[in-house]
């Protein structure tokens, strides 16, 4: 066995001649192991909270949009949709068109977006599953209906019995504008719909959409074929980007082809950054923790003084000493990480399995309890990170206090 690492072994399970040498040690390996443990379930909750908010968005928008570059609206090509229909990995397409509107029920009134889609929607996203109230469908004994958002629904105190219509307001797109205003109603389209469903995704859609036949928005907007937005369903989110360059290649570069990140780039981004924040914040912490080992060194250096005197005396070199000493040390990180990571790991796995920790009560949350979801890349990274600072952590104080004990200078 290494001669260093030996003498290192001995110097970490054997007892000092002063307590708090033991002591300190002791807390160093804990402090580590609470610092990385604390980093593991941090990253792992962020995970969880990503993974969550991913799922919420699948259910109402498409692994990939293709919109227009050049306008708010376009009329698909018949054989752009073929195109589309024949690649093996498109599962199912919808056509969908989406335009402010006032919305008016019994005298309250709400502006939203209405979005209208076709038959294909529910297949193209989860939305029918999202339903807390009423059922997915577009037509009701051949006469059009509306599914709302739970706070337009709760806004507008609109309920799923039918007695009452609801009224879209939309300005119209030909009508000529003359004399001033006074006859408001020649220059509005109303529809009248009943509202069938109310789903819950997220306060960002559940304040925002209603969804409607495709036919009925166009009517109402004064379009006849035009669309926003072809949404598409994909078997096989793996080779992404080759997918993306497929559909690129059909419809040209006038449209915009984008998947669901990129649908929510700035959200995505904010995600990101606000986690790998939060990383190097408990890094610092992890860092303040480890001058325990800094501590821990110093004392045992100054405890063996006669220790390196002997070794000295029977022919160690100075990088002999120092090397001892630098591996208690990173005993102490590896001992410290490899509990952290495990604490962490176990905590992660009963907070996932049991949820044992809450959002907290008279919420109305989407959850009851704290999304966990761990990956073997955060515990890589933590254990980089803890690992190269206790190397720096036991490199500094070793390299510089043994040079007060031994004869020579290190080379």
């Amino acid at each position: 066995m290494n001669f260093s690492l030996y003498i290192a072994k001995r110097y970490l399970f054997s007892r000092k001649s002063r307590n708090a040498i033991n002591i300190i040690s002791a807390i160093s390996i804990l402090g580590v192991a609470t610092g990385t443990a604390a980093l593991i379930i941090v990253l792992s909750v962020f995970n969880g909270f990503d993974g969550l908010l991913k799922k919420l968005y699948s259910s109402f928008d498409p692994d990939i949009k293709i919109t227009s570059e050049k306008s708010k609206t376009f009329v698909p090509y018949t054989q752009h949709l073929k195109d589309l229909e024949s690649l093996s990995f498109v599962d199912a397409y919808s056509l969908t068109i989406e335009e402010n509107a006032l919305l008016e029920y019994d005298d309250q009134q709400i502006i939203a977006s209405m979005k209208g889609v076709d038959s294909n929607f529910s297949y193209v996203t989860g939305l029918d599953t999202m339903l807390i109230d009423g059922e997915f469908t577009l037509e009701y004994y051949d006469s059009p209906v509306a599914i709302l958002g739970r706070a337009i629904a709760g806004r507008l105190n609109i309920g799923l019995d039918m007695l009452m219509p609801m009224k879209i307001h939309i300005p119209s797109r030909t009508a000529e504008v003359k004399g001033n205003f006074q006859d408001v109603q020649s220059i509005i389209n109303t529809g009248n719909i009943y509202p069938i469903g109310v789903f819950s995704i997220q306060q960002d859609y559940d304040e925002k959409y209603i969804i409607v036949p495709l036919k009925f928005a166009q009517n109402i907007l004064e379009y006849n074929n035009n669309i926003s937005a072809i949404e598409v369903k994909i078997n096989n989110t793996e080779n992404l980007s080759k997918v993306k360059t497929q559909i690129k290649n059909i419809f040209g570069e006038s449209f915009k082809v984008a998947d669901r990140q990129e649908q929510h780039e700035f959200l995505y981004k904010v995600l990101k950054s606000e986690k790998w924040a939060i990383f190097m914040i408990m890094v610092f912490i992890v860092l303040i923790a480890s001058f325990n080992i800094v501590g821990s060194l110093t004392m045992l250096i100054i405890d063996k003084k006669k220790d390196i005197s002997i070794l000295q005396s029977l022919g160690a070199e100075t990088k002999t000493v120092r090397r001892v000493f630098f591996m208690q040390g990173m005993f102490i990180s590896l001992i410290g990480t490899l509990t952290g990571l495990l604490l962490g790991g176990i905590i992660c796995y009963i907070q996932q399995t049991y949820d044992i920790i809450s959002l907290g009560k008279g919420g109305s949350y989407i959850i009851n309890a704290y999304p966990v979801l761990m990956k073997g890349l955060d515990f890589i990274a933590v254990f980089g990170a803890v690992m190269l600072i206790g190397f720096l952590a036991s490199w500094f104080p070793v390299k510089y206090l043994t040079s007060k004990f031994t004869k020579n200078e290190f080379n």
